[in-house]
């Protein structure tokens, strides 16, 4: 393939993220503040950029996978950033979750330089960063995004435009909260049937074909049962999705009252350091405070 695509932030979805783009043919330099991933992806066939704005220089396409806004400002806005090297027609594609309003700075940035933005951030968590099978939720423009739909879909098995620049970062954390909701709702439940002696897989496995089964459900309560936390999506970043969703809300005047509630439950968590555990953990929240945990009754 003749694009050459640029990636800037090699955490724990970017790494993975990167070597589907590597499978699929595409050339690839990458750029990490942490030299290890950038290393590893070398060994893979990837070239080693030494900052952003030497990334955006050798490349046609730029994508960003970044902790929250102000990494994502100062990665392309900063100095030594992606705006510094990009050239005029190229596209930067920002997969970080962040506040729609900081994407709508960015990509407004972007345009006085001639460069094209998209915001397009993920769900799935890293088995799906893996697999490459993330759901792709992407704000901008259409003929932009058409321009980008086969790059994107190296990485996901859903690719939808949602609207213009900012709307793909709005739909994420309309997906965070209902997932966040949706595991706090599931660690009630089966703390309240784990406290009256029932078995939770078997209520798990009762409930998963009716109504109350989900995706959610399907991937966070054997996890719960199993007591593994271990990070797919850390609660201190879903905490942080939680209080962009409540900055985006309080500018539009909507009330979140039920994420208001999730996210004081990640702040609690955080505070006893859990904030590197798996999102699943937020029902050890309503488990100290019925003192009991999730898990199968002894025999006998």
């Amino acid at each position: 393939m003749s694009q050459t695509i640029g990636f800037i932030g090699l955490g724990i979805m970017g790494k993975p993220m990167s070597r589907n783009l590597l499978k699929a043919g595409y050339g690839l330099v990458v750029y990490d503040v942490v030299p290890g991933p950038a290393g590893e992806l070398s060994a893979a066939g990837a070239a080693r950029g030494g900052s952003a704005r030497d990334v955006a220089e050798r490349s046609d396409i730029v994508i960003a996978m970044l902790p929250d806004g102000p990494d994502v400002e100062r990665a392309i806005l900063g100095p030594g950033g992606v705006l510094e090297g990009a050239r005029p027609g190229s596209i930067v594609v920002d997969m970080s979750s962040i506040n729609p309003m900081v994407s709508q700075k960015v990509g407004a940035a972007c345009a006085e330089r001639g460069v094209a933005f998209l915001d397009a951030p993920v769900s799935g968590g890293e088995p799906k960063a893996v697999d490459g099978t993330l759901a792709i939720m992407v704000g901008g423009d259409a003929d932009v995004f058409e321009r980008v739909r086969p790059v994107l879909a190296a990485m996901g098995s859903s690719v939808v435009l949602t609207g213009p620049v900012g709307a793909g970062n709005v739909t994420k954390l309309a997906n965070q909260i209902m997932v966040a909701c949706n595991i706090a709702a599931m660690g009630e439940a089966l703390v309240l049937a784990t406290r009256a002696g029932l078995d939770p897989e078997v209520v798990f496995k009762a409930v998963s074909g009716g109504l109350a089964g989900s995706t959610v459900l399907n991937a966070k309560a054997p996890m719960v049962i199993a007591r593994n936390f271990k990070p797919g999506f850390r609660i201190r970043l879903h905490h942080k999705d939680l209080r962009n969703a409540l900055l985006a809300a309080e500018s539009m005047k909507v009330s979140l009252p039920l994420t208001s509630l999730v996210q004081q439950s990640l702040m609690a968590l955080m505070n006893e350091g859990k904030g590197d555990l798996d999102h699943s953990a937020i029902v050890t929240f309503t488990e100290r405070m019925a003192g009991i945990e999730v898990k199968k009754p002894p025999v006998g």
